[in-house]
């Protein structure tokens, strides 16, 4: 069965303003259902940090001795920190010579590229401005579950500030960012995303940013992706600190799954969760360890190992080349086997 092609909400080309704005509608709060107050809430607290990215950027052309070309683009994004950080797509800002950002506000400032890293399609670049910004709160209390609301706000075509609205479809999926890298966790929603999109928050009904939207399947309808909020923390701060990630690789794409209750019991582990590996590339450390397909990953490097993100984080962490100890279930039996973690290039 062939692979689904991925779309990214990529940046648009010569956006446009919308053409009016809407007539006020006096409010009556009694005719409201109460999925329409979720929505206006949701929209009302986390509206404000939402920003409109225009993106200048120099492309070389491929025909000999001609000079380089200028491209413009746009595409969303969102302030977490009341100082100025802003999250989006790395493929909305890579290669930008010079961003704006326009607040819903019509506030208008120049942005400086703080960190990117396309091996999960996100970003960070900050604006300086005098006194606090608007910002959205990154992560939700509760865990995420199939069915409940889910949010979108971005500039779709350079419709600034639009509003859609459907629910969280799905929960772990993976799929491939433009470095051939697995992203893992993502979440599927059929809230509508269209060019434009890329980089924006996907909320919760209480106004948190679950997700940051990202992609599309082409030819497709109402099958649309965000990276997990916990994943985008964690690669925000390191971009923040550092500037860029540097991670080490052991070549399996992973899925949360329970683990038996008797299981945990018997083995005594200290995760009642795990990637389960569901596949491994040719060539891998993780293929010379010895992993197969449905191992489930329990520790690494005696550090124990509840989802996705933890073998992320753990893996940022990895010295390369030092050969550390990998847990993992087989069915019922519990294996340890020896892997060495290489630099990802």
């Amino acid at each position: 069965m062939p692979m689904p092609e991925f779309v990214f909400v990529d940046s648009v080309s010569s956006a446009q303003s919308p053409v009016a704005s809407a007539a006020s509608i006096p409010e009556d709060s009694a005719l409201l259902d109460a999925y329409s107050r979720a929505v206006t809430s949701a929209v009302e607290k986390v509206g404000p940090a939402v920003v409109h990215i225009a993106v200048r950027q120099q492309r070389v052309s491929r025909r000999p001795q001609s000079s380089p070309q200028e491209a413009q683009g746009s595409g969303s994004g969102f302030a977490f920190t009341p100082d100025g950080f802003l999250l989006t797509n790395s493929h909305v800002v890579s290669g930008a010579n010079e961003m704006v950002v326009t607040f819903p506000d019509a506030q208008t400032h120049k942005a400086t590229l703080i960190g990117d890293d396309p091996d999960s399609d996100l970003a960070v670049v900050r604006v300086d401005v005098a006194g606090q910004l608007p910002f959205a709160s990154l992560g939700a209390r509760r865990p995420l579950v199939v069915g409940q609301l889910a949010i979108a706000i971005g500039n779709p075509f350079g419709f600034q500030h639009t509003v859609t609205a459907g629910v969280v479809s799905a929960l772990g999926r993976s799929m491939r960012s433009r470095t051939g890298r697995l992203i893992d966790n993502v979440i599927q929603t059929d809230a509508a995303l269209n060019p434009g999109n890329s980089g924006g928050p996907l909320v919760s009904s209480r106004g948190e940013v679950i997700g940051v939207n990202t992609a599309t399947i082409m030819g497709a309808q109402g099958i649309c992706f965000a990276i997990g909020a916990d994943t985008a923390q964690f690669v925000a701060v390191r971009l923040i600190r550092h500037g860029r990630i540097q991670r080490s690789y052991i070549g399996v794409a992973g899925q949360d799954v329970p683990i038996h209750t008797r299981i945990v019991r018997h083995y005594s582990l200290p995760v009642s969760s795990g990637p389960m590996v569901i596949s491994v590339e040719p060539g891998s450390p993780a293929q010379s360890a010895g992993v197969r397909e449905r191992d489930v990953i329990v520790r690494l490097a005696s550090r124990s190992v509840g989802g996705v993100d933890d073998l992320h984080r753990l893996l940022t962490d990895a010295v390369p080349a030092e050969s550390a100890e990998l847990t993992v279930l087989r069915a019922t039996e519990l294996l340890t086997l020896s892997i060495i973690p290489k630099p990802r290039t």
